[in-house]
């Protein structure tokens, strides 16, 4: 015999209302991360200058869309990295060193995000003005 989910107060069951409230929750984050996070401002700064250099640095539909996506990535990165970051703080202020493991491995992954980005865009470039 399966044991019956329980339902969480906190979900919602569907409809337009949920696709509002998640609208809703979604700008709430956002306007958190350009509030708190100095980091999100950063890139966020970085990406309103570079998503519209997308359109003259790229030469093809494809390779703009892959700059445009390579930036937003790192803005989602950055927002599940200040996530993990404000959960580890809610947890606890004091050191331990799984909390700080899991900041570093956020951490990491806008990193990793961030190479990957530069990447791209050095690989269209060198292709737009040097082959």
């Amino acid at each position: 015999m399966t044991p019956t989910p329980q339902h969480s107060p906190y979900k919602s069951t569907g409809g337009m209302r949920r696709i509002f409230n998640a609208l809703r929750y979604s700008m709430q984050g956002l306007r958190a991360a350009i509030r708190y996070e100095a980091a999100f401002r950063q890139e966020l700064a970085l990406a309103i200058l570079l998503i519209p250099a997308a359109f003259w640095l790229g030469r093809s539909v494809l390779e703009v869309f892959i700059l445009i996506m390579s930036v937003t990535m790192v803005l989602v990165t950055e927002l599940l990295n200040s996530a993990i970051e404000a959960l580890a703080d809610a947890l606890s202020v004091e050191m331990h060193p799984l909390l700080g493991r899991a900041k570093d491995l956020g951490s990491a992954a806008v990193l990793l995000c961030l190479i990957f980005t530069v990447a791209i865009w050095a690989a269209v470039a060198i292709g737009r003005f040097l082959l």
